[in-house]
């Protein structure tokens, strides 16, 4: 991460990508309260959706917003019907187009899931933005290509995942030779204490039903498998350039420690809050201030205990593969992450059981060759390499519905 620029806190103009999604909800909401108690003089000029186009309506209306993305074009009549005065970029291509077009912004919300968001992130990298960064797979799938353009162009990237901003607040000031380890805490999901034979067998309603967090389907489910975690320590070692052996998860259900940092001297600093993403992202927007929050505040009263437990690796089999992508490098990471992508929609589609996420990683892992990284075409095409395996592999299954 650059922080060079970091406490630059004149007009900022703001583009979201994923505005309808939670991540993108909450931060339009920090946006109006910063605004609106005097605390930052943000405004949004780009909206960016798949293909939820009655909240872009509603989203652009609201902020004025004069350009909008919206990746379904078959909806791309009816925006332009309902935003006559607006520009509007559909298709593929259509968030990496909305950064590139709005040539006065400064800062990027990158909350598109997946490895969609990549495109577009990289441009707003290449424009020396300040990107609040909710998509993990942008790390995930690119971190050897990402990490060296945000020092080549002075851009900034702050994380918006509960864990990586905790970490990122304790280590403020720290460099990397005083750190031991860092520590991710996870939830369990709601599988937490199950049999592995009743995970593998999981319903689709059973793993959308999380214990803590209200989320999108793709990270609930993520959640569920700890897959979810995996992609963190993923982009744990890319955001703060340490290795997998410095990398550690804890379970932690009650969410309210959201991470650790370990020195050297066994001192340990975590960074605790409700189970709310509006501070986190706050934090992002707001950096290095510390401003009055729109998040619920701590009721300490109300807390009778914080639990932690060792993840089982065995019921969870997704954290170990984190650490072997961390070691392999190259496209290992665009490839575990475009296979659970596609092996999530399977599941959600109910062509797949729960367990057989993981194992389509596994297999994908295994039968395609790492290469090294020299362009986002790499990255791209390592991706549809493992969503085409991942199809290949279910069209050789049972694919009679799973209940």
């Amino acid at each position: 991460m650059n922080s060079n620029q970091a406490g630059n806190q004149g007009k900022r103009k703001l583009i979201v990508l994923g505005s309808s999604g939670s991540i993108g909800e909450n931060t339009l909401r920090v946006v109006e309260h910063l605004n609106a108690n005097d605390l930052a003089d943000i405004e949004v000029v780009g909206l960016a959706v798949g293909r939820r186009v009655d909240a872009l309506f509603k989203q652009a209306k609201r902020f004025n917003v004069k350009h909008v993305a919206v990746g379904d074009e078959s909806c791309v009549e009816k925006v332009k019907n309902a935003l006559p005065d607006v520009t509007v970029f559909t298709g593929q291509d259509a968030t990496k187009e909305l950064v590139e077009a709005v040539d006065d912004a400064t800062d990027l919300a990158a909350a598109v899931v997946g490895s969609a968001g990549l495109p577009a992130t990289i441009a707003a990298i290449k424009r020396g933005m300040r990107i609040s960064l909710a998509n993990k797979e942008t790390l995930v799938a690119a971190g050897e290509l990402v990490t060296p353009l945000v020092r080549e162009f002075g851009a900034e990237l702050l994380p918006v995942d509960s864990e990586h901003s905790a970490i990122f607040q304790c280590l403020h000031d720290h460099p990397n030779r005083m750190v031991k380890r860092i520590v991710l805490t996870a939830s369990g999901g709601p599988f937490r204490t199950w049999e592995k034979d009743a995970i593998d067998g999981a319903t689709v309603e059973q793993a959308l039903k999380h214990p803590t967090w209200e989320m999108g389907q793709k990270i609930t489910i993520d959640s569920a498998s700890m897959m979810n975690k995996a992609l963190e320590i993923i982009e744990a070692h890319w955001l703060f350039d340490l290795p997998g052996e410095q990398i550690d998860v804890i379970v932690h259900p009650q969410s309210v420690i959201h991470s650790f940092v370990e020195f050297v001297d066994n001192s340990v600093l975590s960074q605790l809050g409700p189970p709310d993403m509006k501070s986190p992202i706050q934090y992002a927007l707001t950096y290095p201030e510390r401003m009055s929050g729109v998040s619920d505040k701590m009721d300490w009263h109300t807390m009778s205990q914080l639990t932690f437990e060792r993840p089982d690796f065995d019921r969870f089999g997704s954290l170990k593969l984190a650490y072997s992508v961390i070691e392999a490098g190259g496209t290992s990471g665009a490839v575990f992450n475009a296979a659970n992508e596609a092996a999530v929609a399977a599941f959600l589609g109910r062509q797949i059981p729960f367990g057989q996420i993981t194992q389509l990683v596994t297999e994908a892992l295994s039968a395609i060759p790492t290469q090294p990284i020299d362009s986002l075409e790499t990255v791209l095409e390592a991706d549809e390499q493992a969503r085409a395996f991942v199809r290949g592999q279910i069209g050789q299954l049972d694919t009679k519905s799973v209940s």
